[in-house]
């Protein structure tokens, strides 16, 4: 089964997939990751992804969609189904995953626009693992899965995500009617388990 997640910046679509990770094997896969994969193993992809990044630009869609083209035809993703996290951002990305990949189920996080504020001054990031917590839910200085401390990342600031949310509105928002015909909708304003638990549900009804 392949899902893709939609949602807003602070939606909790890391969260998510992590959740559905744990419970269902999915591999969860992002560009991000995806990018700095090939970059540090030195692939001819990697190679030209990173003259992009490092000039500040978006990698191009030839580029970003062939390497996870190439990482969904590996083992591990054919097994149990991949979760794609932030990507497709626009319709013509969704278009080229199209012709390499059936996606089986869209997952939309919706959350109004004040939590995601709100949101955006908790969020706090693990030093050494990565791992993602918000004030709202987690009011340690320290993740709970390693002990390492937790900061908060520069561009976790107003400006910035109003900038980003304006770029969802215009790019990634007219794939909800693209994807219509598949779409799980859910509030993603409550606590992390609370907005899993019809997530689990749904995927426990198609994967019978």
């Amino acid at each position: 089964m392949n899902i893709i997640l939609l949602g807003p910046q602070f939606s909790g679509k890391g969260t998510l997939a992590r959740q559905m990770v744990r419970d269902f094997g999915f591999v969860h896969l992002s560009l991000g990751d995806l990018f700095r994969e090939n970059i540090k193993n030195g692939t001819e992809l990697g190679k030209i992804a990173k003259t992009y990044m490092d000039k500040g630009v978006l990698v191009p869609n030839e580029v970003s969609m062939k390497i996870l083209e190439e990482r969904v035809k590996e083992d591990d993703c054919k097994k149990n189904g991949v979760i794609l996290d932030g990507v497709p951002r626009s319709v013509e990305q969704a278009e080229i995953i199209s012709k390499f990949l059936d996606i089986d189920a869209v997952i939309l996080l919706t959350l109004p626009r004040e939590e995601i504020m709100r949101r955006c001054m908790g969020r706090r990031t693990c030093s050494k693992c990565g791992e993602i917590y918000n004030t709202s839910f987690y009011d340690k200085d320290t993740c709970k899965l390693c002990g390492s401390p937790l900061f908060r990342r520069d561009d976790d600031n107003p400006e910035a995500i109003k900038t980003r949310l304006e770029v969802y509105d215009k790019e990634t928002t007219p794939l909800i009617n693209f994807y219509a015909d598949r779409l799980f909708e859910v509030d993603s304003s409550k606590d992390p388990e609370t907005t899993y638990k019809p997530v689990k549900n749904f995927l426990k009804e198609r994967l019978k």
